[in-house]
């Protein structure tokens, strides 16, 4: 199982899993402080005059399937091919593989690899093949959740991971990706409940970067910097002091104007006898040249 933490943005910020987040599903990724634009984009070369994305033309770099190869031969052939980045091969592999016994799983790798060459009508096609095929798998409904934040349509991506976290409620790629579904319609608080379940389930969750991830789609640098805050907050309440601070280093970087929260909010209440947090604020002051006695507690 991934994803996918990001993202999208988170990244996207993200994540379902493949060896946990690249083999079966997709997971928007956290975002960096360039994460400001809706992602996945093409490369600057890749675009025309006219700003239209290309995708890369596929070549193929190996010979074809084997006949005698077995299915397992074959789906393990594609996944390599598909880290390798040919995506063309992969997905003769996986189509091979299908030719001799068809699957959810394959349609859902095969799935992947178009997410991954930008082709997301196909790719949106192999989802839903594999959400017919087998009811109960869950990886799939995440990855059309993924498609749909792609489009921006956030309602719709929630609804999509709402019901493989109703399949498959132990995934935390599954709570983060929902979180950055909740978090890019505003509704921050239900954002908050699905980061804090993702990270009870994998503390390292939002640490992830998956290769085929999409970034969260965060309108402003305001918009990235509360979403540092939210992940701070989240860290603080599993006691994860090192990452907590990390995080708040980086709402207080891109300028986030609630920061003086951190000395009320009650998830902070522990990390704020730690004395890099009083360094951290006191060095906030200085930067923003404020008077420390001004940037007390109140």
């Amino acid at each position: 199982m991934f994803l996918v933490h990001y993202a999208v943005l988170a990244a996207c910020m993200a994540l379902p899993q493949i060896s946990t987040y690249f083999s079966s599903s997709v997971s928007p990724a956290a975002p960096s402080a360039s994460a400001q634009q809706p992602a996945p984009q093409s490369p600057q070369s890749n675009l025309p005059v006219g700003g239209t994305a290309i995708v890369p033309q596929q070549i193929h770099k190996v010979d074809p399937p084997s006949p005698n190869a077995t299915v397992q031969q074959l789906e393990d052939a594609g996944d390599d091919l598909r880290a390798e980045k040919a995506f063309a091969d992969a997905l003769d592999y996986y189509r091979a593989a299908m030719a001799k016994t068809d699957s959810a799983v394959l349609h859902n790798k095969a799935g992947i690899t178009y997410l991954e060459m930008l082709r997301y009508d196909v790719a949106r096609h192999e989802f839903e093949r594999a959400t017919k095929m087998n009811k109960r798998y869950a990886e799939p409904y995440n990855n059309l959740g993924v498609i749909e934040y792609i489009h921006k349509r956030y309602g719709r991506a929630a609804k999509r991971y709402e019901e493989a976290i109703k399949l498959e409620d132990d995934s935390a790629s599954f709570h983060s990706n929902l979180g950055t579904a909740y978090f890019a319609q505003k509704e921050y608080e239900k954002a908050s409940v699905e980061y804090s379940r993702a990270l009870a389930l994998d503390p390292d969750i939002f640490e992830h970067r998956s290769r085929s991830g999409v970034s969260l789609q965060l309108a402003s640098a305001e918009d990235r910097a509360r979403y540092e805050y939210v992940i701070a907050k989240m860290y603080a309440t599993t006691g994860n002091a090192d990452r907590c601070l990390l995080y708040l280093r980086k709402a207080i970087e891109d300028g986030y104007d609630k920061i003086d929260d951190v000395y009320k909010d009650r998830e902070f209440t522990n990390l704020r006898k730690d004395p890099r947090f009083t360094a951290l604020m006191a060095a906030r002051s200085k930067v923003l040249q404020i008077p420390p006695d001004q940037a007390a507690a109140p």
